[in-house]
């Protein structure tokens, strides 16, 4: 991968186009699209400043389609808000409830949830209908039953899409944390490829970013012949060829910052209140708050070496003058 050659010089698949609204569908050459993508050194400064997988402080590409609704913004009354949010249980003296997923621990089923709901906004707010060969389902189909006509017309259901998502990772026992690896893929395959998920090439564009995402967060990566196991009528053969166009079309870029990891965490979390997903309080147990201890002595001696490191303070300085020090500062523990 070191060499700049070898990344770049590969016969670019066709870019499929049809019309919105429109039967007509056609695919481009490749000098069109995706034919003469950039070497990764190669990207200029203020393309990656736009680049919701890459800069922290670009907005990601989900949670502004979840905002269009019809080309307009989508607006709920007050009324209707309550009626259809669900009471959210309250701490007491005797019972503390915690929220169980955090940005470094998130919950694995309302991730896949919100996932789920990130693509669900991709493909029904699409902007175009630009597509590759690789991922069409009609010449690539994930199983022997026959792909309908009609595949490509109409929007899966959130539902669907979930119970497609949480079926690969139950099966191949994958984490919360590589959902959002996976969601992060997904977005910058759109951006460096040119392309839009649509409903003809959804699932084999997941299955894409999951595969991915799988061997470079998990420390016990799924190999290609197990999804194979869980999807009983795909081959090897066409596991490697997606995997490799995939790579070839993020141009080996597999690096995921923390600061655009944590992003996509919070949009995800946005993205769940928006749609009314209530993330489980759950009560705090003597287990969980020995860790939550535990975590903090460790923070808390941490805080006492910087300091000791920091100031440079003398072998006979007071230890209550360090304990008071490290207790003036704020943690960075938050209970939600």
């Amino acid at each position: 991968m070191g060499n700049k050659n070898s990344c770049c010089s590969y016969s670019s698949p066709p870019v499929r186009r049809k019309d919105v609204g429109s039967n007509n569908v056609e695919y481009a050459n490749n000098d069109d699209s995706v034919g003469n993508l950039q070497h990764i050194s190669e990207r200029e400064p203020e393309d990656w400043d736009t680049d919701p997988s890459l800069h922290p402080k670009a907005r990601t590409i989900f949670l502004e389609r979840s905002k269009l609704e019809n080309g307009l913004s989508r607006k709920k009354s007050l009324n209707n808000i309550g009626d259809t949010r669900t009471l959210k249980k309250s701490s007491s003296c005797s019972t503390i409830y915690l929220d169980d997923s955090t940005v470094s621990q998130p919950n694995l089923k309302n991730t896949l949830k919100c996932v789920s709901f990130a693509i669900y906004y991709h493909i029904k707010n699409r902007t175009s209908e630009r597509r590759l060969e690789i991922f069409d389902e009609k010449l690539h189909p994930l199983t022997k039953d026959e792909v309908s006509d009609d595949y490509d017309c109409y929007n899966p259901e959130h539902r669907e899409i979930y119970k497609f998502v949480r079926t690969l990772f139950n099966a191949a026992q994958l984490t919360a944390e590589c959902a959002i690896i996976t969601l992060v893929y997904l977005e910058r395959l759109l951006t460096y490829a040119d392309i839009d998920i649509t409903p003809g090439n959804w699932k084999r564009i997941v299955l894409g970013a999951i595969l991915l995402s799988s061997k470079v967060w998990d420390d016990q990566a799924v190999w290609n012949i197990d999804y194979c196991q869980i999807l009983k009528d795909i081959t090897v053969e066409d596991m490697n060829e997606l995997e490799r166009q995939f790579l070839e079309m993020l141009q080996f870029n597999i690096n995921v910052p923390s600061s655009v990891y944590a992003k996509y965490y919070f949009d995800l979390r946005s993205l769940a209140e928006d749609n009314d997903l209530i993330f489980p309080a759950e009560p705090l147990s003597k287990e969980r708050a020995q860790k939550l201890e535990a975590m903090s002595r460790i923070y808390e001696d941490k805080i006492t070496v910087d300091v000791l490191k920091r100031n440079q303070m003398k072998k006979w300085s007071s230890l209550d003058n360090v304990n008071n020090m490290a207790a003036s500062r704020k943690s960075v523990a938050i209970l939600s």
